[in-house]
């Protein structure tokens, strides 16, 4: 997907990373250099994928952690792509009556213990390192761990972040010790260290997914959740050190190519209806800036909706997946856009949230990886475990609290989760994995991105640099590098429109060319970067 359009050298834009034998992109520059370092050392994808995801959980503390969970695609060169869902389920103790019981009522709050579901992060790791990985964990993790006792500096969007949660992170004592200084947070360029972090890494890597599952951290969790009024066990978290599990991708078609995602509970469904709906129209270069920004608002507005209503733990949903992509399905929804005036707004009572960080990886054999690791909100739950140093993820703040509802909290259930790992394929072979952050913004911004390099024949890192814009809770949230008289537009077209004061999103991609030259990019929206070997 190499663009035949000229570059623009005197653009504040980076060019597409080429390279010949492999390549990695993060969204953290020391994250990308761990794993290089990996695939340089004779390490495959999945252990160059681990000590990114390993050191981006010490480097991007608002974004991510082992206390969080993970959704993987994994295409072995010549085979087929294999889904692993890390995400955790709530205690078995948990349930509508009983968090109402609790006094709860419309929803679960971030900071609530009852927003912690048992972290699946850790069990799908070292279920990836024992059936894929080739290099000892103890080694994937050495950048990672030297980062946690020994400090790391604080990267620029990293410390743009931090600061938005300061006022948070000051209301925990906790959070206010491990993550604030004086009460105030953290600068750019500013050393930050997580010792215990690294002491927990060191477990993981000696004695695997046990050292988090159970024991000494495993009951500190828990006594820590119970004091807040958790309903945790130390069961619950012994049933997780298994709970990883592979699962069969789901896909649809686009433009010649495959897309597939990861199943429900995560919310890639999402991602194939928006590309089913704009496969209905014709998005070539011929599309005018503002039609294609109003239709793919009013295509996400459709899907969303179904979303909200629909997605949840398989095992709750009523609508199948299968009726989901049906073209009729598409062509019904499709029907329903009118490119001259806007639907009217969809309101939303989910959580909102942009914090997630997402990686890929091919090495050398042409494996490919398409991983992303997320404590949903910024800093998660804003709980840390003083005696080891774990910050817990929110993800159990997007649970319902209406009884039916496919995601209401129940015993064991999964919830509805953003994180969505993406893999391409053209004529059956796997020629990219791509990924987009920003929580409900995900499966939104991976139809932009493949519409920009499969529609406009756009070079994977001008995909990425492309103006965006959201259409979320009633409002088209747009960047503010699109020209005035498009903003005028769409607000004539009855778009109630929002200037974006943070980026929207983030992005990760890497594809391969006829003759195996790889193309990598990496969001300038972040810190991070794509580098090849």
């Amino acid at each position: 997907m190499i663009s035949t359009r000229r570059a623009d050298f005197f653009g504040p834009s980076r060019p597409t990373v080429f390279a010949r034998d492999a390549a990695i992109a993060t969204s953290h520059p020391l994250a990308t250099a761990a794993g290089l370092e990996i695939l340089q050392a004779g390490g495959n994808a999945m252990d160059a994928a681990l000590a990114a995801v390993a050191t981006q959980c010490v480097v991007e503390p608002a974004m991510t952690g082992i206390g969080g969970d993970c959704f993987v695609l994994y295409a072995p060169q010549g085979k087929p792509t294999v889904a692993i869902n890390g995400s955790g389920r709530a205690p078995a103790a948990a349930s509508v009556e009983a968090l109402k019981a609790a006094g709860l009522t419309d929803e679960i709050p971030r900071t609530s213990a009852h927003a912690v579901t048992i972290p699946g992060a850790v069990s799908a790791w070292t279920r990836l390192h024992a059936d894929h990985g080739s290099l000892p964990l103890d080694r994937l993790f050495m950048r990672a761990i030297d980062y946690a006792e020994n400090g790391y500096p604080i990267a620029q969007r990293v410390a743009f972040d931090w600061a938005d949660e300061a006022p948070l992170l000051a209301q925990d004592e906790n959070a206010s010790a491990f993550f604030l200084s004086g009460g105030a947070p953290l600068r750019a360029g500013q050393r930050h260290a997580q010792p215990l972090l690294g002491q927990r890494l060191r477990e993981i890597a000696n004695q695997g997914a046990a050292a988090f599952y159970e024991g000494a951290t495993a009951a500190s969790l828990v006594r820590y959740l119970n004091g807040l009024g958790g309903l945790h066990t130390l069961d619950d978290f012994a049933a997780m050190k298994d709970g990883a599990f592979y699962t069969t991708p789901i896909a649809t078609d686009y433009r010649g190519c495959t897309i597939e995602e990861c199943p429900p509970n995560g919310q890639g469904v999402a991602a194939l209806m928006l590309l089913n709906i704009l496969r209905e129209f014709d998005l070539g270069d011929g599309l005018s800036l503002v039609d294609r920004v109003h239709l793919h608002a009013e295509a996400t507005k459709l899907v969303y909706h179904n979303r909200d209503a629909l997605l949840g733990d398989p095992s709750a949903m009523t609508v199948p997946v299968e009726t989901l992509l049906a073209p009729e399905t598409a062509r019904r929804l499709a029907a329903r856009i009118d490119m001259s005036r806007a639907l009217p707004p969809v309101l939303w009572d989910e959580p909102a949230h942009a914090d997630t960080v997402y990686l890929c990886v091919v090495d050398r054999d042409g494996n490919m990886v398409s991983f992303i690791n997320s404590i949903f909100h910024a800093f998660g739950s804003t709980r840390i475990d003083p005696a080891t140093g774990v910050l817990l993820h929110s993800r159990g703040s997007s649970f319902r609290l209406i009884e039916g509802h496919p995601n209401a909290i129940a015993p064991g259930k999964r919830p509805m989760h953003t994180i969505i790992p993406g893999l391409l394929r053209r004529d059956g072979e796997a020629i990219g994995v791509f990924g987009v952050m920003g929580g409900h913004y995900q499966a939104a911004g991976q139809a932009a991105l493949l519409s920009g390099l499969l529609d406009r024949g756009l070079d994977p890192q001008t995909a990425i640099d492309a103006p965006r814009s959201f259409a979320f809770d009633g409002v088209l949230e747009i960047e503010p590098t699109y020209p005035e008289e498009v903003l005028a537009d769409l607000a004539e077209r009855g778009h109630r429109l929002k200037v974006a004061v943070e980026p929207i999103g983030g992005a990760q991609l890497i594809v391969r060319e006829q003759g195996g030259l790889l193309l990598a990019a990496s969001d300038p929206r972040k810190d991070g970067c794509a580098l090849g070997v």
